[in-house]
């Protein structure tokens, strides 16, 4: 009884370690693709499946032109039908299945259906394919018996200064080390260096380095990178050398914040030193006072209290007489009191006290 409790998990302990070998065996070849079908013409489909990827990766699935799995995509990018690609991400196992619609790709074939991580570790692998329709041409002869590969990653070495905080042109060196893998000398190679912004195409400018590296030797590759002023954002730097992209860096470019506070200040200075222009202009046009002249009157409203009915006129009050109060004067030398030698009495003529002149009648009829 033991014994046939025994041999089944023997069984699966031993299954187990074939699948593991099996994945491990994948694992070292690298990344594989298959497709459902061999040849298509446009407008149909196919699917592409693939095993041994990094788990969790994004992909990109395109059908590319003068393309064979041993030299890969001759052309880069540009030998592919972009348009018509697919984006698909690898499940916990690296492994991934996909629609692809057949398109012709800009350049004759042979063609393979490429596919390339979009971010991390840079892997690809590439399967034959066939566009039924359309055009066949041989691919293009190599120049020269040398291929350079890279054999460490890419790196951008230097730091944004001052000047690039306020707009400056970005730059940075692009290092990495090459190997030549082939039989013959390459003498003075000719990289093509490209920058792309986001999911735009790459601008390729093309850059020599001076030297020569013998087959199974390797040296270290440094050539400048640099993007327009004022640039921010993510962007890609690829490497590409004989048609064929070798490495692709990201860079995070910050924004260049000292631009953003310069229009800032402008918006706030200039229209404050315009209204102060404003202002000294109308001071120096505006009519002066004279000094000698008419002096300023106070502008007095109307008595409106004499014309409106319901309304009383305002007393004024009393002037205090002065005239009698200043001490500097004797009650005899007052100009007030002058004249008067006794103590104030009325001078009606109604007053029984009051003289009378000799000459004036005191009742009628009498002289």
């Amino acid at each position: 009884m033991s014994g046939k409790v025994r041999i089944p998990a023997l069984a699966a302990v031993l299954a187990l370690c074939f699948a593991f070998l099996a994945g491990t065996t994948a694992a070292a070849d690298g990344p594989t693709v298959k497709l459902s079908k061999s040849q298509a013409g446009t407008g149909g489909s196919i699917t592409v499946t693939g095993e041994g990827w990094r788990a969790r990766a994004l992909l990109m699935i395109l059908v590319c032109g003068q393309s064979v799995p041993s030299r890969g995509v001759v052309g880069g990018t540009n030998s592919c039908a972009n348009a018509d690609g697919r984006a698909v991400t690898t499940d916990s196992a690296g492994r991934f299945s996909r629609r692809l619609p057949v398109a012709e790709p800009p350049v004759p074939c042979p063609c393979v259906v490429h596919v390339a991580t979009v971010t991390g570790a840079k892997a690809e692998a590439d399967a034959i394919f066939q566009v039924a329709g359309h055009a066949v041409e041989p691919l293009p002869a190599e120049t020269s018996g040398g291929r350079l590969s890279v054999l460490t990653d890419t790196r951008l070495d230097g730091s944004s200064g001052l000047l690039t905080w306020f707009g400056a042109p970005p730059a940075r060196t692009l290092v990495f080390t090459v190997g030549n893998v082939g039989t013959s000398t390459v003498k003075n190679p000719v990289f093509q260096v490209g920058t792309a912004h986001g999911v735009f195409a790459p601008q390729w400018e093309e850059q020599q380095w001076r030297g020569t590296i013998q087959p199974g030797k390797k040296a270290r590759i440094e050539l400048p990178v640099e993007l327009p002023g004022g640039a921010h954002g993510d962007y890609t730097v690829s490497l590409k050398y004989g048609g064929k992209v070798l490495a692709e860096q990201p860079w995070g470019v910050g924004r260049p914040w000292g631009v953003t506070l310069f229009w800032v200040l402008v918006c706030i200075v200039v229209p404050a030193a315009v209204f102060r222009a404003g202002m000294a202009v109308v001071d120096r046009v505006r009519p002066r006072r004279r000094s000698g002249g008419i002096r300023h009157r106070e502008l007095r409203m109307p008595e409106l209290s004499l014309r409106l009915p319901g309304l009383k006129r305002r007393t004024e009050a009393p002037t205090p007489d002065t005239t009698s109060t200043l001490p500097w004067f004797t009650p005899d030398a007052d100009p007030g009191t002058a004249g008067r030698l006794s103590a104030p009495h009325d001078d009606s003529p109604t007053s029984p006290t009051a003289p009378t002149s000799p000459t004036t009648p005191t009742q009628k009829g009498h002289p």
